[in-house]
């Protein structure tokens, strides 16, 4: 099998090598660069229609990322013929269903393994399960960055700003870090997670919610209450409605989700007959990324279908499906906007009981708008059972 590599950064170098040192079925005979990238190996080329018309070329690997030209690329790709292999998970996320529909018109393969838990076999092991069970739910750690930060803010001591550098400096965050610390790079995932799960085209808006402003006191008050803080993508069925969000949460140190450490991932279904299921694994990394990419490739050489999904069930999204504490960090100014909940103050945070999700998310952006450093948390599993997690220590009851 034949194979050319359109991108040639972390991920892209990562499949090449284990391609390179691995099975003699497999070989690399282009690699795709910019006009502005040397040349520096004899397979690579800046003539991206010279690969789409090398009919001894069987899958295209991209590994550009970003939506334009991935798009476009992917789209020539899968009209040409090639079966295509992708760890981008922007252009997946927003155009899943049509990439599938146009691979089925050409008898052809679009694999997405590496776009969610890099070295974890999520999508694979997700497919399953949705083939036999109806998922109710996907919640977990999507991304090793975020994890990494708020790990080493906790067990290190350190506050936001050199943890991120440190971050860079070990390639788990880009130079620019946004779509990590905002969320955005879960919601991607929680995108194709949930249309996987679901059969459905995903929404184009996600309440979410990042890290930027946390800090170290927030961590340090958070421990001081036997919580520990993860960033966590959360898709919840209900007969024909779901909901998605992408938050800051509160655990228990005891929990498997606080002892989620570095760049690690922790994704969880839940299905009708199989109950929990539970997957672990490295979040982030140029080899356990590229070594989803050669899984791919692996069943498309050995014709290995994955799940066939047409995204087109009807279902309705509803941003108040889930129920839940919070606690907000703000100036207290901000915390009129919740006279109409039962609310607690404790060590000068805010406490809002059982309020909806979608609800939250849209008062904590007036809440910004008054306190651009303000930060959120949602509280364990309180839409499961309303318990008070954080200990009732000097609290007044203001609602």
């Amino acid at each position: 099998m034949k194979i050319a590599i359109l991108g040639f950064g972390t991920v892209g170098s990562g499949v090449y090598d284990i391609i390179a040192n691995g099975d003699t079925r497999m070989r690399v005979t282009a690699i795709f660069i910019r006009p502005t990238h040397p040349a520096t190996m004899p397979e690579m080329t800046t003539d991206l229609d010279a690969i789409l018309n090398d009919p001894t070329i069987d899958v295209i690997v991209e590994t550009m990322g970003g939506l334009h030209p991935a798009h476009d690329y992917i789209l020539q790709a899968l009209q040409h013929g090639k079966h295509v292999v992708t760890a981008n998970k922007a252009v997946v996320a927003k155009y899943l269903p049509e990439f599938t529909a146009v691979a089925a018109q050409h008898h052809v393969q679009f694999y997405f393994e590496a776009t969610t838990g890099s070295g974890i076999p999520w999508i694979r092991n997700l497919e399953r399960a949705a083939r036999i069970d109806q998922i109710d739910t996907i919640e977990g750690i999507f991304n090793g960055t975020s994890n990494y930060i708020l790990d080493q803010m906790q067990r290190a001591h350190l506050d936001f700003d050199p943890v991120l550098l440190a971050a860079k400096d070990m390639g788990y965050a880009e130079a620019d870090p946004s779509a990590d610390i905002d969320g955005e790079d879960v919601v991607n995932k929680l995108k194709i997670s949930a249309a996987l799960a679901y059969n459905m085209a995903p929404p184009r808006d996600v309440p979410t919610f990042g890290i930027r402003n946390v800090s170290k006191a927030d961590i340090d008050f958070f421990a001081s209450q036997h919580q520990v803080l993860r960033l966590i993508g959360k898709s919840k069925r209900d007969g024909d409605h779901y909901s998605m969000v992408v938050e800051p949460r509160l655990y228990s140190e005891t929990s498997l989700a606080a002892n989620t450490f570095e760049n690690f991932n922790l994704i969880r279904l839940h299905g009708q007959t199989i109950g929990d299921l539970q997957f672990y694994g490295q979040g982030a990394g140029k080899y356990p990324t590229a070594n989803a990419i050669v899984q791919d490739l692996y069943d498309i050489l050995e014709n290995a279908p994955h799940l066939d999904r047409s995204f087109d069930q009807p279902l309705h999204f509803d941003a108040n499906l889930n129920v839940t504490d919070y606690v907000l960090r703000a100036d207290p100014m901000t915390f009129a906007m919740f006279n109409d909940r039962e609310t607690e103050i404790v060590n000068d945070r805010l406490v809002i009981k059982q309020i909806p999700t979608g609800d939250m998310h849209k008062l904590m952006r007036g809440v910004l708008a008054i306190d651009a450093d303000a930060f959120m948390a949602a509280i364990g599993d309180s839409e499961l059972a309303a318990k008070d997690v954080l200990h009732q220590q000097d609290q007044e009851v203001i609602g």
